[in-house]
Order: structure tokens, then C-alpha cells, then sequence
């Protein structure tokens, strides 16, 4: 019954409620497909990388000019860095993950193969390369050091032995054992798989919002002799700030002629590689606050038009009979009634969004969980709305009732 006299109220009161209900409908679609976004780049921004984070750095070394000795400065400079104290590891390397760039190269079965298999990103590494970047060995072993060649910064080199890691074996050998088999960079002679490693991001890991392929990564038993190296150092836990300061000192005292562009924690490289997605999800989410903020003081100001023009009606039930509760009980159910048709249209309107959103962007479709969670909130907010101007609606007294405008 009150629900009927409900709906022919708001049939006297259109365009208000259809104005609200809209405005429910279109924040809980963009409430909800914001939830989803947010959530994407929070689980983006946490995909481990395989190295050991918490206590690697990274000093980028540029020579200045072009020298002919790379061999003899990289080697002195790998000692000397391991000589900090507090130091575990060191190993120069062409690129390592979230760095931005890197070799990506084909990968096939056959050498006559028309097209790739896969593609991997390739890291070049030493002897020490497993320790130096706390990977995880999980079968077969690491390159020893008479396997380690040289490869400078304008040549093409391929191994005849190569660790890979574990999404990468998958991807090339999803039925067999991969170690042990034969794989070939292109048109590169074979190339025999002799360790795998659990994980090793790719270095354009933050700019793919795929997971798949994000880990396709192949280690080369190569000394990377460059003009632009990467050293990086692993150290004892606790020290990494500090052994990164004094191994920028140490390489100076080395050879001054160089230029030491930047000195990064992996924990500052992370933060720089997914600056972008934390910015846009802090936006997303003010947008959201402020969408909710307007729609909770929409569904005030129209509830509160409403008792100011029902006074007399207010005042009338009460003098019949009617309790606080039942005052308190007519407002809460008829917003419930708009925001819950807004809700449907809402769910409707935030889903074929997502659609258009995933077609044109390829961001990953939106969990149906993130529409009710929205709808949730949604109808939670309008509900903690109208409290206020529906206490003001039940303490009218019922003398009201006989007042006269």
C-alpha cells in the first residue's frame, strides 16, 4: 500500500526524481568501470618482477667518448663495485626490468620456420648474473665461466646455450620438458636450453597491460662491453642506499672520464615506470569521490524540497497516528525506489560502457563483482543521504497539520 502511494507521488514529482535518477544512473556507471580500472593498475603495479627488489640498485654509466679498452674499464669497474662493503653481487648488463627498453628478438623451433613462435627480451649476462639479480633457478643450471663470451653494444650475438624462463619454456614447450631443447633467435645457428628460470619481467614490462608474454624473457652468457652500461648491484639487506652512494664514489675514483646519469633503488624504478597508472588512478578515484559528493547532495537538496512542500501532509499523518519511525520508514523506501531504478539503468549503462571501454582502449573487460559493488555504494550513499531531511520530515509536529500557508 505505501509503496503504491509512493510511486503515484513521484508521478506527481517527474522531473525531480528523473533527474536524480540519472544522475544515480550515470555515477554508478562511471563509479564502477573507474572501481575496475583502478583495480587493473593496482594489480599491474604489483606483478613481481623476479628480482630481488627489496635490495638491488642500478648505476647508469655512459664513458665519455669512445674508448677502446671497454673490456679492461668494465672489468675494473665489476671489481671495484664488488669491493664495497656490503655489496652480495654485481653485473653489467645491456637491461633489466620496468628500465623501459630493451632487445626483443624472434624466437622459433625449426630455422626454417615462416613465422615466430614467440618473442623474448634478452638480458645479458655472467657468471655471477644468478646472485647479482636474485633469480630463481629452477631447473638445470647457470652458465659457468668458461661458457661466458663478449658481445659490445653494435653487435648481433647469439649463444649456443641460453636460460630462459619458465612462461617462456611454457609458451615454446607446453607439452614437453623444455630443458634440454633446441631453440633458434631467427635465423641464429641453435641455441640449447640449459636452465630455466622461475620469473624475469621484460623491461617494457610496465608499459603491457597483458599478462601474457610479460615474462618471456631469455638470459645470453655474454660480458656486455657498451658505452651505456647498467651495473647492477645486489646488496646485504639494509644497505642499499648507502652502498649505492659510496659505489658512485668508487667508479669516479676509477676513472673520472664518465658520467654516472643516474643512480636508482629498483624500488624508485618501479615507482617511475607505473607513474602514470598511480596518477591516473589517484584522478580516477578523486572523480569518483566527487561524483558521489554531488549525487549524495542532489538526493538531499531534492528530499528536502520535498518535505518543505509536504509539510501539511507530514503534519496531517502525524496528527493521525503516524510514528517518527513511519515519517522515517515513507522517505528512506522512496529513495530506495529512485535510487533503485537508477541502479538498473546504471548497471545497464556502466556494462555496455566497459564494453565500448575494452573494444577501443584493450583494457580487460570489467568483473560483473565491480557493477554490485558500485550499485552497493550507490544506493549505501543515496540510503546516508536522505537521513538528514527525512529526521527534519519526522520531527514536524502535527499542529502543522492546521496551519495555514
Amino acid at each position: 500500500m505505501e509503496v503504491a502511494l509512493i510511486v503515484r507521488s513521484l508521478g506527481r514529482n517527474r522531473l525531480g526524481a528523473l533527474l536524480i535518477g540519472l544522475q544515480i544512473a550515470f555515477t554508478l556507471a562511471i563509479v564502477s568501470n573507474s572501481l575496475s580500472i583502478i583495480e587493473q593498475h593496482l594489480q599491474h603495479m604489483a606483478r613481481p618482477t623476479g628480482f630481488d627488489e627489496a635490495n638491488i640498485g642500478v648505476l647508469h654509466n655512459q664513458w665519455i667518448g669512445q674508448p677502446d679498452d671497454l673490456k679492461a674499464r668494465v672489468l675494473e669497474d665489476l671489481a671495484a663495485l664488488r669491493s664495497v662493503p656490503g655489496v652480495v653481487s654485481v653485473e653489467a648488463t645491456n637491461s633489466f626490468p620496468l628500465e623501459g627498453s630493451g632487445w626483443i628478438t624472434a624466437l622459433q623451433l625449426t630455422p626454417d620456420q615462416q613465422s615466430a613462435t614467440t618473442q623474448s627480451a634478452v638480458y645479458f649476462v655472467d657468471g655471477g648474473g644468478l646472485s647479482a639479480f636474485g633469480l630463481r633457478l629452477t631447473a638445470g643450471r647457470w652458465f659457468r665461466a668458461g661458457e661466458i663470451g663478449e658481445v659490445r653494444d653494435d653487435e648481433t650475438k647469439f649463444p649456443d646455450q641460453v636460460i630462459v624462463t619458465r612462461s617462456l619454456a611454457q609458451a615454446l614447450f607446453p607439452s614437453t620438458n623444455p630443458l634440454g631443447q633446441v631453440v633458434y633467435f631467427g635465423q641464429s645457428p641453435p641455441a640449447r636450453i640449459i636452465g630455466i628460470v622461475e620469473r624475469a619481467q621484460t623491461p617494457s614490462a610496465s608499459q603491457t597491460r597483458d599478462h601474457a608474454g610479460v615474462e618471456n624473457a631469455s638470459f645470453f652468457p655474454y660480458l656486455y662491453l657498451g658505452n651505456d652500461t647498467m651495473y647492477v648491484v645486489r646488496t646485504t639487506p639494509g644497505r642499499l642506499t648507502s652502498v649505492l652512494q659510496t659505489a658512485q664514489e668508487k667508479l669516479l675514483k676509477v676513472t673520472p672520464q664518465r658520467i654516472i646519469n643516474w643512480s636508482r633503488t629498483f624500488a624508485e624504478m618501479r615507482r617511475i615506470a607505473y607513474e602514470s597508472e598511480r596518477k591516473e588512478s589517484v584522478v580516477l578515484g578523486i572523480v569518483c569521490g566527487l561524483l558521489l559528493t554531488v549525487t549524495a547532495l542532489g538526493v538531499v537538496g531534492l528530499t528536502s524540497y520535498w518535505v518543505s512542500q509536504r509539510t501539511r501532509y507530514i503534519g496531517m499523518r502525524r496528527a493521525l497516528g503516524a510514528q517518527r519511525s513511519d515519517i522515517l520508514r515513507y522517505f528512506h523506501l522512496e529513495n530506495l525506489i529512485i535510487a533503485g531504478i537508477g541502479a538498473v539503468l546504471g548497471i545497464a549503462l556502466g556494462v555496455s560502457g566497459n564494453i565500448w571501454l575494452a573494444a577501443s582502449f584493450s583494457i580487460t573487460r570489467m568483473d560483473t563483482g565491480f557493477v554490485g559493488a558500485g550499485a552497493a555504494i550507490v544506493l549505501a550513499l543515496c540510503q546516508a543521504a536522505v537521513i538528514w531531511p527525512a529526521l527534519r520530515a519526522a520531527s514536524i509536529s502535527p499542529a502543522m497539520a492546521f496551519r495555514t500557508r
